[in-house]
């Protein structure tokens, strides 16, 4: 008798959203393992670090501790009379970001110390005043003579005409500039800082930020404020000693 030919098997039928969910899958895995590479890889280099869960929670500590310490300061210079002994202040940035809160750099960027070791002229007030003070373990600052202001300018001045950024030693870009204010030479740039002049505004905006040296680490960028034996805060004309050494 004669044996009757085995029937095919049923092939199993996979729907078509496993299919899709399962392709997913394995691109995830692929990205996940070429990000494990590279992670790998940076370690090796040193150029990343892993943040463990406490170091987040005490970095989001210190930046909370800096707005409160800043709305203290704020509120001890509003309770003083603050007259300034000079029209002019020069700052100057010492401290990174490091526990810095956001309300506390949103200041130093108005002031365009973006960067630390950077410098600004700036008109004094009571208004400024308290402003610094609310930054104060960023920044030192204090009552520029002459020879500080020349010495910034013919040394350390940079202009920004366009989006590019000119060393000062034209006076045809000076009067290109600020001839219609009768600006027209350097010289008649620190005049208007000097006496922090009617056109003060125009000619502080024209100039970017100094870019200082630090040698020998003048600046440590000690949060203790100056009067105590720190970096901080107002030197008055003592800032004058800091501009020569770090010009």
């Amino acid at each position: 008798m004669a044996t009757e030919e085995a029937a095919p098997a049923a092939l199993n039928y996979i729907p078509e959203v496993l299919l899709k969910k399962r392709k997913t899958n394995e691109q995830w895995a692929v990205r996940r393992k070429l990000q494990q590479v590279e992670r790998a890889k940076r370690q090796k280099t040193g150029n990343f670090i892993i943040k463990k869960p406490e170091q987040f929670i005490r970095e989001y500590r210190d930046k909370e501790l800096d707005l409160v310490q800043m709305k203290s300061r704020g509120k001890r210079i509003r309770s003083a009379s603050v007259t300034p002994e000079s029209n002019l202040l020069f700052v100057i940035r010492i401290r990174g970001k490091i526990d810095m809160h956001p309300k506390t750099r949103k200041i130093l960027y108005a002031l365009k110390l973006r960067k630390i070791r950077t410098g600004v002229f700036v008109k004094a007030s009571a208004g400024m005043m308290e402003m610094l003070q609310k930054v104060e373990p960023y920044v030192t600052y204090g009552y520029p003579n002459v020879k500080s202001v020349k010495d910034l300018i013919y040394k350390k001045g940079v202009v920004k005409v366009g989006k590019e950024r000119i060393p000062l030693t034209d006076n045809n870009i000076v009067e290109q500039e600020l001839g219609k204010h009768s600006i027209i030479c350097i010289e008649d740039i620190v005049n208007e800082i000097v006496a922090v002049g009617l056109h003060f505004k125009s000619v502080t905006s024209f100039l970017c930020p100094f870019v200082l040296n630090n040698p020998e680490k003048v600046l440590q960028g000690k949060k203790k404020r100056f009067e105590d034996g720190g970096d901080s805060g107002n030197r008055k004309d003592k800032i004058n000693e800091l501009i020569s050494k770090i010009n």
